[in-house]
């Protein structure tokens, strides 16, 4: 059974950084390539950034480029988004994806939420 963990989230002020974390239990982790996404109440989920298998190609939406880096553990089967210079308008709740074999894995989410 593929389950997906996220942790990490929190109130961080403008301008602060958090660290996310996805644990993935089910699959062998390091044949997948890895997704974060964050959904905003009323909005559709948007993609925010994505990992190879091997981590060597990492692909971030523009909004988020050179502020967040995606990066992977394939010893731990983890999964990380570091964010930082955060802003208002990154607050969101933080879901992890897979897809494997056409189905698509979703965690539970963490919420991030910046605000002075």
């Amino acid at each position: 059974q593929v389950l997906l963990v996220e942790s990490g989230g929190g109130l961080v002020q403008p301008g602060g950084s958090l660290r996310l974390s996805c644990v993935a239990y089910g699959f062998t982790f390091s044949t997948r390539a890895m997704n974060w996404y964050r959904q905003a109440p009323g909005k559709e989920r948007e993609p925010v950034a994505t990992i190879a298998r091997a981590g060597d190609t990492r692909n971030y939406t523009e909004s988020v480029r050179g502020r967040f880096t995606i990066s992977r553990d394939n010893a731990k089967n983890t999964v990380y988004l570091q964010m930082t210079n955060l802003k208002a308008e990154d607050t969101d709740l933080y879901y992890c994806k897979v897809r494997r074999y056409g189905e698509e894995y979703w965690g539970q989410g963490t919420q991030v939420a910046v605000s002075s």
